[in-house]
């Protein structure tokens, strides 16, 4: 372990030398294009609550299927108050009503909700991004774009496939795209989940641009009974990203590649010095002396969080990505990943002071990087009122118990190993899943219906968020490989990539890490730990009921799993 820090500390050595010898032969000095971040004021910007649209109509208490029509805009966006309009990307109803994020799209259980797509961006990418990352790539140019909903569990032309990219006016469309109306049927459990660009080699740079937004779906029989709060004021998501900004108001983004050589403006990583909520650096938002739902999303590319409250405040966890759990969870602090979702009550009336400072200490990259800083450390603060509220929400004993699954019933076992690929100044150039690029034969097939135990071994120095369309998982456990053999199975498994061939069993036998309270239902994110197995079981059918799906998973264009930082692999 010591001398794995060790490289990792030669490493960032060897990125600030190669930085400081791009910055020297630059006309213009970094110095002189960044806005200063200091000088932006903290909580100055209330936080803004995002426009909803409503994915179903009612007539006379008769809910029926509803169609929306949703544009991607350039438009401008007032991240704070001191800084200047940043030239953006930015979902909406018009290019006047776009946001960043995007609105808030809710909808009801069983109801479908159909959604037009429409790419209104220009030519030219306001960021820049790297041709040798095989991105999509049209032929009479503008920006390829396609929506994935992340956590939703629809057919696969609707699941916006890397390669179903199109762009204005679908002039253009990737090999894969198949319509121009998506079909979410919403017939999964209730919860959180978000939607944003997907588009092969460009979704980093398009989400940077603000192509995110939240998308609720809800059961009205099932969770009214829990009594948590409600409506627009008390049941809020939360879209919470890094960025950096230029002095012009513009988003930063380095446009060297950490191997310019090889990838000459790709980097593995972004990381912001200003911290985004809901469209807004370090916003504020006055709340009453009762409860409140926050829906947290984890919108950043590689930065993740480690909430917790400056006065000791607790959260009172109900859920974790598209799932409730079992029964509420209190934690004081929450460590969220790039895509993870956590649901989320807090009970200001427990507050020992007026004001609160929503927090974070996670390294970046996580877990072994530099220490946050004051901008980073802070997300956004809570004003409260001093009245104590008559408050009818509750917190439930029981939320939703859904039909057990565990390993006894699952039909295979697959390794799915991550390896990370670097130069010969040891920076990372890829990192593939199974040793396979995007492009191979699909390799993981998995039937409808059905439960499978995958192990997933990540041999990178980093936390790796896993991210799996259309099957949700639970975590078994984490094992880390031992230390004194940890080399000596990435050398047969670089040469092999077979897990049984290499001896996993003989390999995966250290400590144990205990997978957190509120981490234990079902998910379709979880953050491998480096040097770690991480077993998990995967189900392929709705959790709720165990029905099979209302479509056929197994049509083309597919489904992905991948690390919610790097590339991508295909299964189905």
């Amino acid at each position: 372990m010591e001398s794995l820090l060790c490289r990792r500390r030669i490493k960032r050595v060897m990125v600030l030398i190669i930085a400081l010898t791009w910055l020297r032969s630059t006309c213009g000095e970094l110095e002189d294009q960044l806005f200063e971040v200091g000088k932006l004021k903290m909580f100055v910007d209330d936080l803004p609550d995002m426009p909803r649209l409503y994915g179903f109509n009612s007539f006379h208490g008769i809910i029926k299927p509803a169609s929306l029509q949703i544009g991607m805009f350039s438009t401008k966006w007032k991240f704070h108050r001191d800084l200047p309009a940043t030239p953006v990307f930015a979902y909406g109803t018009s290019r006047s009503k776009a946001t960043v994020p995007g609105p808030t799209i809710e909808t009801v259980y069983g109801v479908d909700t159909y959604v037009t797509w429409r790419n209104h961006l220009p030519k030219s990418h306001i960021l820049p991004w790297d041709p040798t990352i095989s991105p999509a790539t049209p032929k009479h140019g503008g920006i390829p774009t396609v929506v994935h909903l992340h956590g939703g569990i629809h057919e696969p032309t609707s699941d916006g496939n890397a390669d179903a990219w199109f762009t204005a006016g679908f002039r253009e469309t990737g090999p894969k795209w198949t319509k121009t109306t998506l079909h979410y049927e919403n017939k999964q459990q209730p919860g959180n989940m978000w939607y944003h660009d997907h588009a092969m080699g460009l979704t980093r740079v398009n989400l940077l641009a603000g192509l995110v937004g939240a998308y609720i779906l809800r059961h009205h029989a099932v969770e009214s009974p829990f009594q948590l709060p409600t409506g627009d004021e008390f049941d809020r998501p939360l879209i919470i990203f890094d960025r950096s900004f230029r002095k012009d108001g513009s988003i930063y983004m380095n446009a060297t590649g950490n191997n310019p050589s090889i990838h000459p403006q790709w980097q593995p990583e972004y990381f912001g010095d200003v911290i985004i909520v809901n469209g807004k650096a370090w916003p504020r938002l006055n709340v009453r002396r009762r409860k409140y739902r926050f829906r947290i999303i984890n919108a950043s590319n590689a930065r993740f969080f480690k909430f917790f409250f400056s006065n000791g405040l607790d959260f009172i966890v109900v859920g974790s990505d598209s799932a409730y759990l079992s029964k509420p969870v209190m934690t004081k602090s929450i460590l969220l990943s790039p895509s993870e979702i956590v649901d989320v009550v807090v009970d200001f009336s427990k507050s020992p002071s007026r004001t609160v400072v929503l927090a974070n200490d996670a390294p970046y990259p996580y877990p072994s990087g530099d220490p946050v800083n004051e901008e980073n450390s802070k997300v956004m603060k809570f004003i409260i009122n001093n009245e104590l509220e008559d408050d009818k929400c509750t917190i439930p004993k029981k939320l939703i118990n859904y039909p057990n699954a565990d390993v006894s019933n699952a039909v295979l076992t697959r390794y799915i190993s991550m390896y990370e690929y670097v130069s010969n100044s040891d920076e990372p150039t890829h990192l593939l899943v199974n040793g396979l690029p995007y492009e191979a034969p699909v390799t993981e097939t998995p039937k409808s219906g059905t439960t499978e135990v995958w192990e997933v071994i990540n041999l990178t120095e980093d936390n790796h968020p896993l991210h799996i369309h259309l099957g949700l998982f639970k975590v078994v456990e984490q094992t880390a490989l031992l230390a004194a053999g940890l080399e000596e199975f990435k050398e047969c498994m670089t040469k092999q990539n077979d897990a049984v061939k290499c001896q996993i069993s003989k390999y995966a036998r250290g400590k144990k890490t205990a997978v957190t309270a509120h981490e234990r239902g079902w998910k379709n994110v979880f953050k491998m730990m480096p040097g770690h197995v991480t077993r998990i079981l995967v189900r392929f059918s709705y959790i709720h009921t165990n029905a099979s799906y209302p479509f056929d998973p197994t049509q083309e264009p597919g489904y992905v799993y991948h690390c919610h930082v790097s590339r991508i692999s295909k299964y189905f």
